[in-house]
């Protein structure tokens, strides 16, 4: 092939159509856009990571929802790092504190159970449910999704509830907020909003970087056929 020929072959597949295939890989997910631009202070990756996670069970048999929540555990208590979003308005509902367990750590959680009495916090996909007033005040019980990582979460009394120690004056003090026995507490100022922009059957993502839930995730791996029966048996 001489040097014109190999010319005019490259300029020939600079001009060929991508294919569709390919063009489907690039093209940018409008949700993950969306609610990215909405919470800039996000990681990018854990946002996709919960999205994933949501769209898997939804296209194995769950409901879809109206808004879902992202705690990224990664983050010291000391910084705000849950967010609550409205999926079909694509809008960004709250960005603020929330606690982790006593037994996770001090202001950085590092330590992960699904067991009863750990007081420790839980990761994975959960799905929100029901409301109530107990000891806590009004708070928000929920179903972990996640065999092994946080399936015990109703057992273990795991919900969503107001907390005078997620207090940010704590943190000049302690250099933390206020620990919980397992729950992500919330402000209470804005516990109400919380509960009630939650409750009945919205989708809540707790993220750490732990290597063992990254690779043995049903929901982040979609493994459909575990996904599904799971998926059956909450909400069947």
């Amino acid at each position: 092939m001489t040097t014109i020929q190999r010319i005019c072959l490259a300029f020939l597949c600079l001009a060929l159509p991508v294919p569709s295939v390919m063009a489907a890989t690039l093209a940018p997910d409008p949700l993950l856009e969306g609610l990215s631009a909405q919470a800039p202070a996000l990681n990018r990756k854990v946002l996709n990571h919960a999205i994933d996670a949501m769209r898997c069970a939804i296209n194995n048999g769950a409901v879809p929802a109206q808004r879902l929540a992202v705690i990224d555990f990664s983050k010291p208590s000391s910084e705000r790092r849950l967010w609550i979003f409205d999926l079909t308005k694509k809008r960004l509902l709250l960005h603020d504190l929330v606690a982790h367990g006593q037994q996770s750590g001090d202001n950085f959680a590092t330590r992960f159970s699904n067991n009863e009495g750990s007081h420790q916090s839980s990761i994975g996909l959960f799905r929100t449910q029901e409301s109530y007033t107990g000891k806590h005040g009004y708070s928000l019980r929920m179903d972990g999704l996640e065999p092994g990582f946080n399936d015990l979460a109703r057992q273990r009394a795991i919900v969503i509830h107001p907390a005078d120690y997620v207090n940010p004056a704590w943190i000049k003090t302690q250099g933390r907020i206020g620990r919980s026995q397992g729950c992500p507490a919330v402000r209470p100022e804005v516990a109400r909003m919380v509960v009630d922009s939650l409750k009945g059957g919205q989708f809540m993502f707790s993220y750490y970087p732990d290597k063992r839930w990254l690779k043995g995730s049903a929901f982040i791996n979609c493994k459909p056929g575990l996904v599904a029966g799971i998926v059956s048996a909450k909400e069947g």
